[in-house]
């Protein structure tokens, strides 16, 4: 496996949006409208960072990361996801390349956090964690997780942006 992260591109877009649909097609926890979140964000100009990875010619995996507000104020917080690994190369680190790129370039863009929605069994090993004082309504607290990149922990909701039809 010769694994290249990169930014995205605009010939990409149609490779993403096939991979976020077979990626999420089994996922019990997926609605079918991940590629749509995509799009919305990219027209809206809220993909803040946009990462593939690349085998060969072949996009694998897929990370979106877009800002989020918080009901404190909290300023340049950002939410993950969604994220794929097309379904035949899942279990072979795509997944966690993408995590540690995404994690790099919001560091690089100076941002105080991350949150998202996720298995915490998973997301644990790159430092996300349930913060009771941050809350997304209609989540489930275990699955809500967040890393701060400071020692200044927000409280409040969490609201994704309007791309997500939350």
């Amino acid at each position: 496996m010769n694994l290249e992260i990169r930014p995205e591109r605009a010939e990409d877009t149609a490779a993403i949006e096939a991979l976020t649909i077979a990626a999420f097609r089994a996922a019990p926890h997926a609605d079918g409208t991940e590629q749509d979140v995509i799009a919305g964000l990219r027209a809206a100009g809220a993909l803040t960072v946009s990462l593939v990875a690349v085998d060969g010619d072949r996009i694998v995996g897929h990370v979106a990361v877009s800002p989020v507000t918080i009901s404190d104020g909290s300023s340049d917080w950002y939410g993950l996801g969604p994220i794929s690994v097309a379904p035949e190369r899942q279990g072979q680190g795509i997944g966690s390349s993408l995590m540690a790129a995404a994690m790099e370039a919001l560091r690089g863009l100076n941002a105080q956090g991350c949150v998202l929605l996720g298995d915490p069994g998973y997301y644990a090993r790159f430092g996300f964690r349930p913060l009771p004082s941050l809350t997304l309504p209609g989540a489930d607290p275990q699955y809500f997780q967040a890393l701060p990149f400071t020692d200044r922990v927000p409280m409040g909701t969490v609201v994704y942006h309007a791309a997500f039809g939350s």
